[in-house]
């Protein structure tokens, strides 16, 4: 049964399953005697609406897949009495998960040697906060899921305590932030608890620094170094966003392709150095970014069917016939113009 992203596959071991069942992000909830309810439901809740929110946002995403998992399998009392079914956690199956929430009582569930963080298992375990956390790590699913040499992230949910849904959603968000940005982020934090976001979203990155400002500022970058050997993997550097990311979102954010954006850009200021000045076109192509008169002038043909020296041509015949026209008219305005002293 699958329910608020939870899946289960009924008693047993965990291992780490076949290549297709890895294809998401794993996430696993490791619950012991006493766990809080309301924080483990809410961690599953955050990736449920992750994987709706991602794909109404951009269709193929980042998606996730949650398990409920003990040390030893099977029902787990919650601190109401509530039992959940659980898989047993297998200790040699740990890194098929992306991260790790551990949920308990007041006594530290970590402190199981089976679990990864104790000093037998501590090279696997990256104890995982909002502000040490690279929210900026935004590979895909298949490159986090593979090799079992990566770490686990590991997080300590809260006990039950009057505090824990904000403890447990700001853990849990801090994945989705880094796979999905703080606009999807914020957007479930206020379907989950309304209003929440103003005390979240600092905790999580810049107030106000979304996917889509970090997009517009790293078009405004690429048009103000249009002139500069620049690429497109420096503007996603730029962005502090993966290529594949950025890709995706520049182009709902802008309506093109970086590449043609940055493409756009060089031509806007090859024209205006056609027209406004006398350089050499060979000049003018790499003052433009354009490399040497011979790419300038391909390009040129293939979107305008004229060369860049035509091109200044026609520019200049416009101009000085828009000068025929205007001067008389202005000489004539001024003749019969009453001056008063």
């Amino acid at each position: 049964m699958t329910y608020a992203g939870i899946e289960q596959t009924g008693a047993g071991r965990l291992a780490s399953g076949s290549g297709a069942a890895r294809a998401a992000r794993r996430v696993g909830i490791v619950l012991s005697e006493g766990f809080s309810l309301l924080a483990a439901g809410i961690v599953a809740e955050v990736f449920q609406l992750a994987n709706e929110s991602g794909a109404a946002a951009h269709g193929e995403c980042v998606r996730y897949s949650v398990r409920l998992l003990s040390l030893q399998g099977g029902g787990i009392r919650c601190s109401s009495s509530v039992q959940v079914w659980t898989d047993e956690l297998d200790v040699r199956a740990q890194n098929a998960f992306d991260a790790l929430f551990i949920s308990g009582s007041g006594a530290d569930p970590s402190s199981d040697p089976r679990l990864p963080g104790t000093p037998a298992r501590a090279p696997q375990r990256k104890s995982a906060h909002a502000a040490d956390l690279d929210l900026n790590d935004t590979r895909d699913a298949a490159s986090m899921a593979a090799g079992a040499s990566r770490a686990t992230l590991v997080f300590d949910l809260p006990a039950a305590q009057a505090d824990d849904r904000y403890e447990a959603v700001k853990s849990a968000l801090t994945l989705v932030v880094r796979d999905h940005g703080l606009d999807i982020a914020r957007e479930i934090a206020e379907r989950l608890m309304p209003g929440s976001s103003a005390k979240l979203m600092p905790l999580l990155g810049s107030v106000g620094t979304t996917v889509g400002e970090k997009v517009r500022r790293s078009a405004q970058w690429l048009r103000e170094n249009c002139d500069r050997p620049i690429s497109v993997a420096d503007a996603a550097q730029e962005a502090a966003m993966s290529e594949r990311n950025f890709l995706r979102r520049f182009k709902l954010e802008i309506g093109s392709t970086p590449s043609e954006y940055l493409l756009q850009a060089r031509l806007d200021m090859t024209c205006r150095l056609l027209a406004g000045t006398e350089l050499p076109v060979d000049k003018i192509a790499r003052r433009s970014g354009m490399g040497n008169g011979d790419h300038l002038a391909k390009i040129f043909r293939k979107r305008w069917s004229i060369s860049p020296t035509e091109y200044r041509l026609r520019n200049r015949r416009e101009r000085d016939a828009l000068a025929a026209i205007v001067a008389p008219a202005a000489a004539a305005e001024l003749e019969t113009r009453d001056f008063a002293f």
